[in-house]
């Protein structure tokens, strides 16, 4: 049966840096109130002029560069947003134009920060099932564009960016050295309002307390969950890359769940919540600093909007 593999990836973010000084000026906040409730000290801003779709292509371009391919060689584009302003043509197909693909299918997904993953999985089945060889995934969020900044309980979380991976197919035997573990997903529809992105203009808020609280409490279970349905135990994973909500989520689940080996991405510190961006972007950072090795397994946790869920354990490329 054919399978899948992450055969490379990329990530991108604009040049623009926002610190909890220059919120300080903005709001009534402080550095110190700020890394001590959510870790983050540094994000990236996209300009006016750098829309949702030019993050996603630069992050896709590095991504084919690091496959040794080229647009052409790609017949599925997937990008997972929830920021993107207009409706027609849909991120996906704006990516696939700004890189010259010729006939690709072109779809967005929008399942907020749990969107890479679900994504992911999205690709995974339709190479599977023969309805594609290889597959553009990619998170890309701008989530300034839909801030208030005169909020200072979401405008100091969230930041822009793209992560983006080349998904393949592998045949029995090939010797593929990356592949892409069966997906855990689902939500928690009665609790859809404690992430939202709402109203015209559409703005970011959330509860919370209420996110925290299901993320701590639930979160460790069904990462369990996802290592056993891919045959992994927790101590056997090289990585640990949960969206990077909150760093007081992050940190303390590897411990939870057993993984006691392995590297917990902390990306949110530098790159605030890029929602969907913020699983791709993190592990496209780690695998580019040499800080996991090629076909270790690493877990890939998204959840967010809806409280919807998503993850797989995957070997990096």
């Amino acid at each position: 049966m054919t399978g899948t593999r992450i055969a490379a990836l990329g990530h991108y973010q604009p040049a623009k840096v926002l610190t909890n000084d220059d919120l300080a000026a903005l709001v009534d906040t402080s550095d110190a109130w700020i890394t001590s409730r959510v870790g983050i000290r540094t994000r990236h801003v996209a300009g006016p002029e750098e829309p949702v779709d030019e993050l996603a292509a630069h992050a896709a371009g590095k991504a084919l560069a690091a496959a040794g391919l080229t647009p052409g060689d790609i017949d599925l584009v997937l990008v997972a947003t929830s920021t993107a302003i207009d409706r027609s043509p849909n991120t996906a197909a704006r990516v696939a134009a700004r890189l010259g693909m010729a006939s690709p299918a072109t779809m967005d997904l929008n399942v907020v920060c749990a969107g890479f993953t679900h994504a992911l999985a999205t690709a995974d089945h339709a190479i599977r099932a023969g309805a594609a060889r290889r597959a553009l995934v990619i998170g890309a969020d701008k989530m300034t564009d839909v801030t208030d900044w005169t909020d200072r309980t979401t405008c100091v979380l969230v930041g822009d960016g793209a992560g983006a991976a080349v998904v393949e197919a592998t045949e029995p035997g090939d010797g593929a050295t990356a592949g892409i573990g069966p997906v855990l997903w689902g939500s928690v529809p009665e609790m859809g309002h404690a992430v939202r992105i709402e109203g015209t203009p559409p703005r970011f808020a959330q509860e919370g307390q209420a996110v925290y609280r299901w993320a701590t409490q639930k979160l460790p279970a069904l990462a369990r969950q996802v290592c056993e349905r891919s045959g992994t135990a927790p101590e056997e994973l090289a990585g640990v890359v949960l969206h990077q909500a909150n760093l007081r989520i992050v940190e303390p689940l590897a411990a939870k769940i057993g993984a006691v080996n392995a590297v917990v991405a902390r990306d949110v510190v530098d790159s605030g919540n890029t929602s969907a961006a913020s699983v791709p972007l993190a592990l496209s950072k780690l695998v580019e600093r040499g800080e996991l090795p090629s076909g270790a397994p690493v877990l890939l946790f998204g959840f967010g909007g809806n409280l919807s869920y998503a993850g797989q354990v995957v070997l990096v490329p």
